[in-house]
């Protein structure tokens, strides 16, 4: 009974991609994509420099908030499709419930 069982602290991280988390690596990598499809040096420079200023808006925009604030602020400012609605929930625009 003297066992060192591990415990995992950390169930529910989110991905990360080398030492950032996924939300914020995906708008460098897309641009690194669209600057390659550009298919020029200034092209792909310039994309991938339009990438980084986007993460780091992201980073900063989600420091200090809750780990999927990305994902709750898509929810209410995308407009709904059926592949994307919730049935249980009003639709985003109705901000006021009563009840």
């Amino acid at each position: 009974m003297l066992a060192d069982t591990y415990i995992p602290r950390r169930l529910d991280d989110q991905w990360k991609i080398g030492l950032w988390d996924v939300d914020v690596a995906a708008p460098f990598l897309f641009m690194l994509f669209l600057g390659y499809l550009a298919g020029s040096l200034w092209g792909f420079c310039a994309a991938s420099a339009l990438g980084i200023y986007l993460s780091r808006k992201m980073a900063r925009a989600k420091a200090d908030k809750h780990a999927a604030y990305p994902l709750h602020w898509l929810c209410w400012h995308l407009p709904t499709n059926p592949l994307s609605s919730m049935r249980a929930t009003p639709p985003s625009h109705i901000r006021r419930m009563v009840g």
